[in-house]
């Protein structure tokens, strides 16, 4: 039975991802507020309204499924003959508000990442502290050594260093490394492997970094650095999933991302309520850094996909055909629902036969 820790998890959790939804969409309206674009509509949710106020020209609300969220401003998928309509304002103002929500996103993951980052004693650099007593990487590597980068994936923090090493494809790999200021490549570095119960072969380091004492500086360097390395996973995975690198099977929809979310909070409340939550706030991190990038793409449908039509317009000095360009995103809408769903029907079919 989930115990009373566990469901304060549970709350908690919703609480962090309805703010994700909020302060993506509170992006785009505080945005379009400063610009002096009519908001009709700011809701958390979708469905029906549970409850609702309107306050000046803006009705709030608040709606019956924790799903998403929307700020409606006037003339933002049509036309309008308000001189406050949002296709009335400047290209770059139009190009604020759009990108506004992702960038809020992205903030939000810098200050959970500092959240998350508060209690550690020390952090992990990139330079060798010292070897296991059994060990292969030494062959190659020496107590000093600065790592710059594995199989070309660039080397700042521990998360860096664990991705890269969670994606190589074969225990053979080329490490570049700084000694004495001199930069050193080594095209075979091996390193010790355990199987996972699926048969996955999994690397492990087999040598200990130095640390970095945990001070304000280092602190906000830590979380500049680590939400940066953040901000690059994304960018690997999506190009592992064009490139092949990643199947479908590694791609987490709605479900997944629930299911993902419970293990890891299960996996630190066995250890403390503090271990728990830290694992929810770390994991929340990660999606709402997610959803900043990813809405950044250019695709139809997605905010990236809005900021591409403002882009032509302000080479062409010249508006696309609202109705085009509905259509486009329409058809984005249509291909990105069909995706989700897809997804999500892998997602439960994982989540009975796991």
């Amino acid at each position: 039975m989930i115990g009373i820790e566990g469901v304060l998890l549970v709350i908690i959790g919703i609480i962090l991802f309805e703010l994700i939804i909020f302060i993506h969409e509170f992006g785009h309206f505080i945005t379009a507020k400063k610009c002096g674009v009519k908001v009709n509509e700011f809701a958390l949710g979708m469905g029906p309204k549970l409850f609702k106020f309107r306050k000046g020209e803006t009705l709030y609300s608040f709606r019956a499924f924790p799903i998403g969220g929307f700020c409606s401003m006037e003339g933002e998928d049509g036309t309008s003959d308000d001189d406050r309509a949002f296709g009335k304002k400047a290209v770059w103002k139009r190009m604020l508000i759009v990108v506004a929500g992702a960038v809020m996103n992205i903030i939000l993951g810098f200050i959970l990442m500092m959240i998350t980052l508060i209690p550690a004693e020390r952090f992990a650099s990139d330079r060798i502290a010292q070897f296991a007593e059994v060990n292969k990487s030494s062959e190659f590597l020496q107590v000093g050594d600065e790592i710059e980068s594995i199989n070309g994936y660039g080397i700042n923090t521990s998360m860096d260093l664990n991705f890269a090493l969670a994606t190589a494809k074969s225990n053979d790999m080329k490490f570049v490394v700084k000694r004495n200021g001199e930069k050193l490549t080594f095209d075979h570095v091996t390193l010790p492997v355990t199987k996972s119960e699926d048969g996955k072969e999994i690397m492990h380091l087999d040598f200990r970094v130095q640390g970095i004492e945990n001070n304000f500086g280092t602190l906000l360097q830590q979380t500049f650095l680590q939400t940066g390395s953040t901000v690059k996973m994304v960018w690997a995975s999506l190009i592992g999933l064009i490139t092949g690198q990643f199947g479908l099977n590694e791609v987490a929809g709605p479900i997944g991302m629930t299911s993902a979310i419970s293990q890891a909070a299960a996996s630190g409340l066995e250890r403390s309520f503090w271990d728990g939550l830290s694992n929810l706030i770390f994991i929340m991190m990660v999606i709402t850094v997610n959803l900043g990038v990813v809405n950044l793409l250019p695709l139809p449908a997605l905010d990236g996909g809005r900021l591409i039509f403002l882009i032509i317009e302000a080479i062409r000095r010249k508006p696309v055909k609202p109705e085009h360009e509905g259509w486009v995103h329409a058809i984005g809408m249509v291909i990105l629902l069909l995706f989700i769903a897809a997804i999500s029907v892998k997602d439960i079919i994982q989540l009975f036969t796991s």
